[in-house]
């Protein structure tokens, strides 16, 4: 009978390392691919995030100081911190459909926002606070929480009688660390001022800024 030769022991192993080097790119190539997406995600999260909370919010603070009957007294802005704001506004009486009534006693027409680490876990979350509703959760993760407020000559100002706009500047944080990242940036708001120094972490942020002209005060 003819002999039948198999492979050598030396090409079994020339096999099974060419394999494993294969396989090794195949895996370095996917996991590169799902960092790339986890990221992607999160970012995307994060920046849909941060304009949902920034359009509600600027939309409530443009209709701070309503007062289409000229009777709420105490229409327009209570406080206005650095980092949070309070105003009030007469835009419905008892309920949803009712018409503006002359007062700001109403659900919606008093609002505040500010940052409070609402899980008692480090991080912060932009908070809207109305009575008799109470807290509710905008956004999640805010680092940074930004009001500048502008008289009618657009110069900065500390008379809440006297504000006619408002600069509001967010920064927002992924949930998850990137360890492959190092955020190292600082943040400014649009008067260029640093509202968050650099981390220097392994969080990915995205820092959104927009001005918003209270176009009800001032009318009364």
């Amino acid at each position: 009978m003819r002999k039948d030769e198999g492979f050598t022991m030396v090409e079994l192993l020339v096999a099974v390392f060419v394999a494993g080097i294969v396989m090794a790119g195949v895996y370095s190539a996917y996991h590169s691919q799902q960092k790339a997406y986890m990221a992607q995600e999160q970012l995307a999260e994060l920046q849909q995030n941060l304009r949902s909370a920034m359009f509600y919010m600027a939309r409530e603070i443009r209709m701070a100081g309503c007062n289409p009957r000229g009777s709420a007294d105490d229409a327009g802005f209570q406080v206005i911190g650095a980092d949070n704001v309070s105003f009030s506004m007469d835009t419905r009486g008892q309920f949803a459909t009712s018409p503006p009534d002359g007062d700001t006693a109403d659900a919606n027409e008093s609002i505040r926002y500010s940052l409070w680490d609402w899980n008692a876990d480090g991080t912060t979350d932009l908070m809207r606070d109305t009575p008799p509703t109470g807290n509710a959760a905008m956004a999640e993760n805010i680092d940074a929480l930004d009001f500048v407020y502008l008289d009618a000559d657009e110069n900065v100002t500390v008379d809440r009688l006297a504000v006619r706009s408002v600069q509001i500047t967010l920064v927002a944080r992924t949930g998850r660390r990137d360890l492959g990242f190092v955020d190292t940036a600082a943040y400014t708001n649009l008067q260029g001022t640093t509202i968050l120094a650099a981390q220097n972490d392994n969080f990915r942020r995205r820092a959104l800024s927009t001005h918003v002209r209270c176009r009800n005060m001032g009318l009364h």
